[in-house]
């Protein structure tokens, strides 16, 4: 089939007004990647409506041997959404189906189309008066698919888990073009491989979801936060344990700041006040969401506090007063990447270590940076609570970015990612593989898991028309 004919055969299947190319718009938006890393040329961008309409699309596809590129609202960090610079691959954009198709409040289920974006899942679910948990900071754009498709984390994974943890089932089309339909919302289904488990964390490379089956839970009756001084990660961790104590399943956030990271914030963005940051090297964000009053979860938080403070592990801190104070805290953490991206050009990178072992990690691969790369700057954040780091690395006060970009990624890459493996770690805790990491997986993740994630990959796809590239490189 050549490229004309496919593109005839995508109009009929979703309609004219669904099938773009750059003769007639301009597809920068589905074409860059979120961070300006990487810009592709695609070959049509289609945005089908429906299940039936991406089967037909991924069947044309596989007729004309055309890669497809599945992509929800394109704000991910490895470039594992957008087209390659051939011109010849398909970008298959899932923004048009944001249908919520129900919600089974006797059940703790809703079920969701994969356009649908995550803000609007959350309210959704706030509507029927429950909660779906999963927060993330780009939750205003990204959409439940892509949430899936990347096994996307976010502030809560301490309490609720990833997306993973949150989905009891999928509607997913596979590379042939069938559908299968795995939307049953049961929390108990022993006949079988779980396919659902499979297709999450796949990355798109696999099989296109299209709709998922969530968890919900009911709406906490008090949610406060608290932002606490630490002197040390060790501290930090130390906090974590008595906050596990002291309130058990109601601590659903614990995030860490390190103080050049919020020194940041401070400097390009001094309406948000950062609190406590200038005379601490960590800052620590903690929520206590409560089932019984607020008076219970000031009580469980004060009580928290105290026992922090005379033991070392807390300097100062402070409980939010009111839904706004606790809104002003979080977007102080949310704006720590924003902050970095106006400081320049970084190398990001999204590790997971065993929370015992941060502690060493830091404290080793801190010094091993700086004597590397003198003047180099450590914006060190994340989600300490389940053991995720953002572990990011800005140039030398006075070096090109772009420059230190260019000579430097591959060299801290390696620097890091080894010392993540000495720590017992892995190099994606929830960003995913994508392109940028493709190359090193070989390196990191062990030979058989690789041999066996092949053999799935050639099974499920046998002609590697499922966003090819990602993942395996």
């Amino acid at each position: 089939m050549t490229a004309p004919s496919l593109i005839d055969a995508l109009r009929a299947a979703v309609g004219d007004a669904h099938v773009l190319t750059a003769d007639h718009h301009d597809l920068t938006a589905y074409e860059q990647d979120w961070r300006k890393r990487a810009r592709g040329r695609a070959l049509a961008v289609v945005r089908p409506g429906s299940t039936t309409e991406v089967a037909a699309v991924v069947k044309a596809c596989v007729a004309a041997g055309v890669a497809l590129v599945p992509q929800g609202g394109n704000t991910g960090l490895v470039v594992g959404s957008t087209p390659d610079d051939s011109g010849r691959q398909v970008v298959l954009n899932l923004g048009r189906m944001t249908a919520v198709r129900s919600i089974d409040a006797a059940n703790l289920t809703m079920t969701v189309e994969a356009g649908c974006v995550l803000q609007s899942v959350q309210e959704a679910a706030e509507q029927a008066g429950l909660l779906f948990p999963l927060s993330l900071a780009a939750e205003g754009s990204c959409t439940i698919g892509g949430n899936l498709a990347t096994n996307a984390g976010g502030t809560q994974v301490v309490r609720y888990g990833n997306a993973r943890d949150l989905c009891l089932g999928l509607e997913v089309v596979t590379a042939q073009g069938e559908v299968w339909n795995g939307l049953g919302g049961l929390r108990k289904d022993n006949t079988g491989y779980d396919l659902r488990d499979l297709f999450v964390g796949s990355e798109g490379t696999l099989g296109i979801i299209t709709a998922a089956t969530l968890k919900l839970y009911p709406q906490p009756a008090a949610q406060l936060t608290a932002w606490a001084a630490v002197p040390s990660m060790e501290a930090a961790v130390a906090l974590l344990a008595l906050a596990h104590r002291h309130l058990g399943p109601g601590l659903t956030g614990f995030e860490v700041m390190g103080q050049f990271a919020l020194g940041l914030v401070d400097r390009h963005f001094p309406q948000l006040r950062v609190p406590l940051w200038q005379d601490s090297p960590y800052c620590v964000l903690l929520e206590n969401s409560d089932s019984e009053s607020e008076e219970h979860a000031r009580a469980q938080f004060e009580r928290l506090l105290e026992t922090a403070l005379d033991a070392g592990h807390v300097t100062d801190a402070v409980v939010a007063e009111s839904l706004a104070q606790a809104h002003a805290l979080w977007h102080i953490r949310e704006s720590i990447p924003l902050a970095q991206a106006e400081e320049g050009l970084n190398i990001k990178h999204d590790i997971s270590i065993p929370v015992s072992r941060i502690p060493a990690f830091c404290a080793e691969t801190d010094a091993l940076l700086a004597r590397e790369i003198p003047g180099v700057r450590l914006v060190n954040f994340g989600h300490l609570g389940d053991g995720n780091l953002h572990y990011n690395v800005q140039a030398p006060v006075d070096g090109d970015p772009v420059r230190f970009l260019a000579e430097q990624e591959a060299r801290v890459n390696t620097l890091v990612f080894d010392a993540v493996a000495r720590h017992g770690g892995s190099i994606s805790a929830e960003h995913g593989v994508g392109s940028l990491k493709a190359a090193c997986l070989p390196h990191y993740k062990d030979p058989v898991a690789l041999g066996l994630m092949r053999s799935i990959k050639t099974a499920l796809d046998p002609q590697d028309l499922m966003n090819p590239g990602r993942v395996l490189a």
